[in-house]
């Protein structure tokens, strides 16, 4: 592609599509116009690309993810294609900003937080990596939500992203599949001896793909991301209505269907709620198993090599489902007998666990899930019955051991079990995190069957988090070491031989700041807010979680804030601390949390008093567009979940690649991101996993205690209740509570004074300007070791066993 080609073929483009001059078109007309044009270049090598995996009989893995959070894919893809500077050219000459068309394209609302993104950042690095790996999730026609700031609370409104459309989606309607739901199943003796099962009754909903190109760093390799829609599977019913209470309720029907693919994430906190994300998490697996099983078999007819060229990966437990739906399918359908299908099935199936918490290892009431998959339940059912004897000819009379270890137990599916117990490999995202399942959360599991275990450390992929979101570091890197580092990130590390340059050190703070003068400009015009621009700027972007502890970060800038009141002269270099996150829309203390930054923030940030040294802003909505803006700027990426909740962190390792410092406890890949640059270049606080699961295992941890040993802890607990705020007495009572009265559970205040001193440590750092440059630049030399090109390649190797031959570097 050529400039004056682009300009030929984009101008006819545009006339084609919209019937309009190019000066009648409108910015939106402009869009649509070049991303189509994209699509048609796109194209050839889609095709191509599924010709050859077809023709090498190569194994296809496939990413089963509640979320994907691509964000825009506009930029991105004139990146992978190698044509950016080309369409930025030819449109200029046109009068057309580029800039302002990629403003055009929504973030794609199907993904919320680190889990969507990192199966985005998977898929991107399967692509560049020309391996054959796609996605498989759900169409949402709403994402999450849209956060507003209204009066300092949480707003939610509904993100109809969809509502021009997506450029980079095809609808595939000759590929729509049948998924049942309800109804009974009756068996059948035949004449074989075999028995059948037979789903009868059932409501039937149609899904139907909408396929999106996953395009591969310039080396014309394109995969798939398959979403679903769901849908009514008999359109000419409504032609057969009496009368029109009858229409109404067809419309109805309609709506109910429409809504399985309708919401990302509903609230749960009602069983209906509860029934509709159980309906969304068969509704995709179904699909997606029914869909890779047809064209498995129009280029196989064994099915028993199934597991040889099909890797199904679950992230999370929110596929869990495809174990027992797989188990149906060939069972039912290819006529398999149970010992035969569980072989297939667990050879095939791979599963991530990406939490520890609780509330997130899902589980379903027996009498919710029987009456809507009664099949799958019997499968289930099975399923965990053998399981069960397995464990009583190894462990007989321990019944605890085994009651901890059923899929079905206590009334409830144990999702987390299913997936463990049918799944060949179970890994984790950190090796913390990975340590505490095998030690703690499944360690039973874990000494039945060690070899199933592994750890894969969470990654990033550097083309969007540093060639795309921070160009201006992109080329000082590649002044400094040449382009290899884009395909062999590692090579990130020949920055170090920079270390002691001080002129390479000055460019690359020249950089930090023309990155920050673009979010103050933001900041300004979206906020009215000014923020002093050689201040530290020092970002929290996070879904709002009390594990994650925005709350201690808060208490931290009151903290600080009543130190520059007692004394403004305070020596102390400027802060600016940014927040970024959404809250559940049900999570009380969440949302607290939210409203109390906001607060903090319109006090602060209008006091004359403190002379500009502190500010506090809350950048509503966030999205990967917005992360885009926030990474590049940071000086001071803050980690500070409790030590032993987060499972691995992604930011932390965006922050690290745009050379921001790192505050954090030894959590989650804090701990080898610390191994990776030194001790010299993290600053590390507060107890680590190990204390905190012995406080949590053996109590003996008393939040009054800190609360009267410590007078800056209880000056703040207290500002929250005393009148501090203004006109917000009691508002934040609840959360005085939950600290106080309900013992601080993720021990906030316990890690206060550590936290404290960590920052002004970081304070007196920041103050050394040529140490503090080394310090990014060693952080930005070792950030390829998070690679998610590094990850990928670790499962294409050991999980997915795609073999050596198909897995490149």
């Amino acid at each position: 592609m050529d400039k004056e080609g682009f300009k030929e073929a984009y101008s006819k483009k545009l006339q084609a599509l919209h019937g309009k001059s190019l000066e009648e078109s409108s910015i939106h007309d402009q869009y649509i116009a070049l991303g189509s044009l994209l699509r048609d270049y796109i194209s050839p090598n889609w095709i191509k690309t599924n010709q050859q995996y077809k023709a090498n009989g190569d194994k296809q893995i496939y990413y089963f993810s509640i979320e994907f959070l691509l964000g825009k894919l506009l930029d991105m893809n004139l990146l992978n294609l190698g044509v950016k500077e080309v369409c930025h050219t030819g449109l200029a000459e046109l009068g057309i900003d580029l800039s302002v068309l990629l403003q055009e394209e929504p973030d794609a609302g199907l993904g919320n937080g680190g889990l969507g993104r990192l199966a985005a950042c998977f898929l991107d690095s399967m692509a560049a990596l020309s391996l054959p790996g796609h996605g498989c999730g759900i169409r949402y026609t709403y994402g999450l939500f849209e956060q507003k700031i209204v009066k300092n609370y949480q707003v939610e409104l509904p993100d109809n992203w969809l509502k021009d459309g997506y450029i980079w989606e095809y609808r595939k309607t000759d590929k729509a599949v049948e998924v049942a739901f309800g109804g009974h199943v009756r068996s059948v003796v035949k004449a074989d001896g075999r028995t059948y099962y037979l789903h009868e009754n059932a409501e039937v909903i149609l899904a139907v793909p909408y396929d999106i190109p996953m395009i591969g760093y310039q080396n014309n390799t394109v995969n798939t991301l398959r979403l679903w829609s769901a849908e009514l599977a008999h359109n000419d019913c409504y032609f057969t209505f009496r009368n029109r209470n009858e229409f109404l309720k067809a419309i109805e029907y309609k709506n109910s269907v429409e809504r399985i693919s309708k919401y990302l994430y509903p609230d749960d906190t009602h069983p209906e709620g509860r029934l509709l994300r159980l309906k969304q998490e068969y509704f995709f697996v179904s699909a997606g198993l029914q869909s890779i099983l047809k064209r498995f078999k129009s280029a196989n007819n064994r099915i028993k090599l199934f597991p040889d060229k099909i890797g199904v990966h679950i992230n999370d437990t929110h596929p869990a489902l495809a174990v027992p739906e797989l188990m149906r399918i060939l069972i039912d359908e290819e006529n398999l007998g149970w010992d035969e299908a569980w072989q297939i099935t667990t050879k095939t199936i791979s599963y991530t666990n990406h939490t520890v918490l609780p509330e997130a290892l899902e589980t379903w009431p027996v009498e919710m899930f029987q009456n809507l998959l009664p099949r799958i339940y019997m499968i289930i059912e099975e399923i965990n019955q053998r399981f069960c004897k397995e464990l009583w000819a190894k462990y007989p009379g321990q019944w605890g051991r085994i009651r901890d270890m059923a899929v079905i137990a206590d009334g409830v599916i144990h999702m987390a079990r299913l997936a463990v117990v049918g799944s060949h490999s179970v890994n984790g995202v950190a090796k913390l995190h990975s340590d505490i399942l095998q030690q703690y959360l499944m360690h039973n599991f874990y000494q039945y069957d060690p070899v199933k275990f592994h750890n894969k450390t969470n990654g990033i992929t550097h083309r969007r988090w540093l060639l795309k979101a921070n160009p201006l570091l992109t080329d000082l890197i590649n002044n400094a070491i040449g382009t290899h580092w884009i395909a062999d990130p590692k090579e990130l590390l020949l920055l170090r031989k920079y270390s002691q340059d001080t002129a390479f050190k000055e460019q690359l703070a020249a950089i930090k700041l023309k990155n920050k003068i673009k979010l103050v400009d933001h900041i300004y015009s979206h906020y009215g807010i000014s923020v002093n621009l050689h201040s530290i700027f020092d970002i929290q972007i996070k879904r709002i979680h009390a594990y994650k502890r925005q709350i201690l970060n808060v208490l931290h800038i009151m903290h600080l804030y009543n130190e520059l009141k007692t004394n403004p002269q305070l020596d102390m270099v400027p802060r600016t601390f940014i927040f970024a996150g959404k809250a559940a829309p049900g999570y009380y203390i969440a949302k607290q949390t939210v409203k109390l930054i906001n607060i903090l923030g319109a006090v602060i940030n209008h006091d004359k008093t403190i002379q500009d040294k502190l500010k506090v802003v809350f950048m509503e909505n966030y999205s990967v567009s917005l992360g885009e803006m926030l990474f590049p700027a940071a000086d001071v990426s803050e980690q500070i979940s409790t030590a032993s909740k987060e499972a691995s962190g992604t930011g932390n390792m965006k922050f690290m690649m745009n050379g921001a410092i790192t505050i954090g406890t030894l959590d989650g890949a804090n701990i080898e991101i610390k191994e990776a640059v030194g001790p010299e270049n993290i600053i590390i606080f507060g107890l680590t996993a190990q204390q905190a699961l012995d406080y949590y295992k053996h109590g003996g941890y008393n939040a009054w205690d800190v609360y009267n040993e410590d007078m800056r802890v209880k000056k703040v607990i207290e500002q929250l209740v005393n009148g501090y705020l203004p006109d917000e007495k009691e508002e934040f009572r609840p959360l005085y509570d939950y600290i106080l009265r309900n013992n601080d559970e993720f021990f906030v205040l316990k890690d206060f004074a550590a936290y404290a001193d960590a920052h002004q440590r970081l304070n007196d750092k920041f103050r050394q300007r040529q140490n503090w440059q080394s310090m990014c630049l060693e952080n930005i030399a070792h950030s390829g070791l998070f690679s998610s090109d590094k990850t990928i390649r670790e499962y294409a190797a050991e999980t997915w066993h795609l073999g050596k031959s198909t897995i490149r570097g």
